[in-house]
């Protein structure tokens, strides 16, 4: 079998298992999952010296014609520690909708992410609260100098034969640093 069969192979198996899971999870299923990895920090302990605001755009659905026709994404949002000895500390996930208005906050208090740890929230493609000029804000910060983390939303349908997939880097509009 060929190396590009196989590829195939594989494609098709992974839009599969993606489209049998979407189709199991009933008209009940919740809209939007929890940051699930890190370790919840209290907010008194913190002693950052380096902060940034990073704004992700995102998009819960997006136009596949001039007649306003959309289709609707999944979204994950990213948010990797980089660095191989520091933990970083996220202080907030905010999400918004097209006309830049607060739709949910992800996380209530600070949440620490070890060396090389990822957290992820996940907004289901069935929530359309966002629109197509969803974004979310992502502040996180540290109690060292560390490598900036990798935030980015990854957007995704596997509705019918098709599949679409979209990578949104995350952009730094505010950064503070305290020299120690």
């Amino acid at each position: 079998m060929s190396t590009r069969t196989i590829d195939y192979t594989i494609s098709l198996l992974l839009i599969g298992l993606v489209a049998c899971t979407a189709a199991t999870r009933g008209p009940d299923a919740p809209t939007t999952g929890p940051l699930l990895a890190g370790t919840s920090q209290s907010s008194t302990d913190l002693d950052l010296v380096t902060e940034q605001l990073v704004y992700v755009p995102a998009y819960s659905d997006i136009f596949y014609n001039a007649d306003g026709q959309t289709v609707d994404l999944a979204i994950t949002l990213s948010v990797r520690n980089t660095d191989l000895l520091h933990s970083i500390i996220i202080t907030t996930i905010d999400y918004y909708n097209t006309e830049g208005t607060l739709v949910r906050s992800y996380i209530d208090e600070p949440v620490a992410l070890g060396p090389l740890a990822s957290s992820h929230v996940v907004v289901d493609p069935r929530d359309e609260s966002g629109g197509v000029g969803a974004n979310f804000l992502v502040a996180w910060g540290a109690e060292a100098l560390v490598h900036e983390p990798v935030v980015e939303a990854v957007m995704i349908s596997a509705a019918g034969q098709q599949g679409l997939s979209l990578i949104s880097p995350g952009r730094v509009i505010s950064q503070t640093r305290t020299l120690p």
